[in-house]
């Protein structure tokens, strides 16, 4: 075996069983840093477009002013938006439908509740492969180093003096494979824990962006 200890040596070197091993690790690791990158992107976009939406929401403009204008907006709502539209939609065809004001607010209400279900589920995606890597990949990596010392020892079997320039290589690159798993989770499950704390603190705004909401159409509906 190569005396070379340098990482692409060792890498090139392992038993198939490692490099495999290694290449689950990098790949794990290429795949949560695309997610890392692009939840990153999508949790501040939601901030933003939440700080812009309620500026305009309480700035004191007609209800169905600004669902017009969202409507005519060129672009896809989310968040926020996506809920209002949800809401004010149901209860301006519950109202034209002559309901009761009872029943033009559940309706509202439940227009909101599909809205705000479906943007936390879209907020929610990818978390989960981001955190079974962040609890997966320290094990997958120890499969990797169990794997390789015991390919040492076992080649120290065939010869009548063991020496430490046999047994260093082989051990080193099993090591790389608990080192690669440690770089791939670390990472995963910082980011898991970062984001579903953003996405909590979204959460509870939408739920109480829905709440106040809600009682803007109660008040509306009784008053008409």
């Amino acid at each position: 075996m190569s005396s070379d200890l340098s990482i692409i040596t060792l890498i090139r070197e392992a038993s198939p069983v490692v490099q495999v091993v290694m290449l689950i690790l990098l790949l794990a690791s290429v795949v949560s840093w695309t997610y890392m990158f692009a939840k990153y992107r999508e949790i501040r976009r939601a901030v933003e477009t939440s700080d812009e939406f309620e500026e305009r929401f309480w700035s004191g403009i007609d209800l169905a002013d600004l669902y017009r204008q969202l409507v005519s907006e060129d672009y896809e709502t989310e968040g926020m938006e996506t809920i209002f539209l949800s809401g004010f939609k149901e209860f301006a065809r519950l109202k034209q439908q002559g309901m009761p004001p009872e029943v033009v607010v559940e309706g509202a209400q439940r227009g909101m509740r599909v809205a705000l279900s479906r943007e936390l589920e879209a907020l929610d995606e990818h978390l989960p492969f981001l955190a079974t890597v962040g609890s997966t990949s320290p094990y997958i990596g120890l499969f990797g180093t169990v794997w390789g010392i015991m390919n040492s020892f076992r080649s120290l079997g065939t010869v009548k003096q063991a020496t430490l320039a046999m047994v260093a290589p082989g051990i080193s690159e099993a090591l790389v494979a608990t080192a690669m798993g440690l770089f791939a989770a670390i990472p995963a499950v910082m980011a898991y824990n970062r984001y579903s704390t953003d996405i909590g603190r979204l959460a509870n705004r939408y739920e109480a962006f829905t709440e106040e909401f809600l009682s803007l159409l109660n008040r509306q509906a009784h008053a008409q």
